[in-house]
């Protein structure tokens, strides 16, 4: 019986087209390349398909956003250089949100790069310990991954500089309690653009937003990440996973003689507006007592092998 249970719920994802995400099932194009190209002359794309990963380059050193899954390593290494660039010139690790699909990697990218490693206060605990203190996913071995020494604390607003490059952390919690997007300026000739590299907005099957014992504050953090995101001037789109800003598709664009197609601040606009009335109506029917989505251990495979896919991403 409670292998149909579980059957039944994965059906019953299937057919609301439920968001599947973190340890329910790792999305096919996690570990798929995708070709590394620059966004802008300093900005640039080394993350697979599935999971995005950046790296902002400086003279006197580079920035890399994402570590990704232990088995992206080699990928971001692989993209790094054949855009040109030095993997051992990464000076700084900083991560969208203590989630294993894009923090695992921390650990071998800190040992392979000695890149001092940069996290939002409220990921800190999560992420030094492994995922274990993560307030969902802590009891599921699945979702953890290399405890990972953290050598600065982030908080709301903080700068990360190296050489010319200036990045802001914007904590944006809810999805985790440190989750954050990071704003940065870019010069493209006579054209000053600000990149908005959203760390996550969405609500997880099985995030209970109602009566949290754990997170007793997570559904005033999810109204306040809506207000910080509309209040960001998102001209250059960008996010934690490329499905949350279309990247084939631009990437396609870029390639037909499309001018900065990454330059999509309606884009941005609509995908805040959808994330957060999403995050409405799953508030009002936790608020209403109705049933939801619980996540189910008897329908895990590795992490490597994935069971159902997503479309916005974790």
């Amino acid at each position: 019986m409670r292998y149909m249970w579980c059957s039944l719920l994965v059906v019953g994802a299937l057919a609301a087209n439920v968001d599947v995400t973190g340890h329910l099932a790792a999305q096919n194009d996690w570990t798929q390349p995708f070709p590394p190209f620059a966004i802008t002359p300093t900005l640039h794309y080394v993350g697979s398909k599935g999971l995005a990963s950046y790296l902002v380059t400086t003279p006197q050193g580079h920035v890399l956003i994402n570590s990704n899954l232990e088995e992206s390593v080699p990928l971001i290494r692989a993209s790094v250089e054949k855009l040109g660039f030095k993997f051992s010139d990464i000076k700084i690790l900083l991560i969208s949100h203590a989630h294993w699909d894009h923090n695992a990697g921390s650990a071998a990218i800190k040992a392979l790069t000695g890149a001092a490693y940069m996290v939002m206060d409220g990921d800190v605990a999560a992420v030094e310990s492994g995922g274990k203190a993560d307030f969902q996913y802590g009891n599921d071995p699945g979702t953890h991954y290399p405890a990972t020494k953290v050598d600065r604390i982030l908080h709301d607003g903080d700068e990360v500089k190296l050489g010319d490059a200036v990045l802001v952390a914007h904590l944006t919690p809810g999805h985790t309690k440190g989750c954050t997007t990071w704003s940065i300026k870019s010069q493209e000739g006579n054209r000053s653009h600000s990149a908005v590299i959203i760390g996550s907005p969405n609500v997880n099957p099985g995030y209970r937003l109602v009566n949290n014992e754990k997170y007793p504050q997570i559904a005033v953090d999810y109204e306040r990440t809506f207000k910080v995101l509309k209040s960001l001037p998102g001209d250059i789109f960008l996010g934690a996973h490329g499905s949350y800003f279309d990247l084939e598709t631009k990437y396609a664009r870029m390639h037909q003689g499309v001018s900065s197609p990454f330059v999509d601040p309606q884009g941005y606009q609509n995908y805040v507006a959808d994330r957060e009335q999403a995050f409405k109506a799953a508030l009002a029917k936790q608020k209403a007592g109705r049933p939801r989505l619980l996540c189910c251990p008897l329908a895990l495979k590795t992490r490597s092998a994935p069971l159902l896919s997503h479309s916005r991403g974790s």
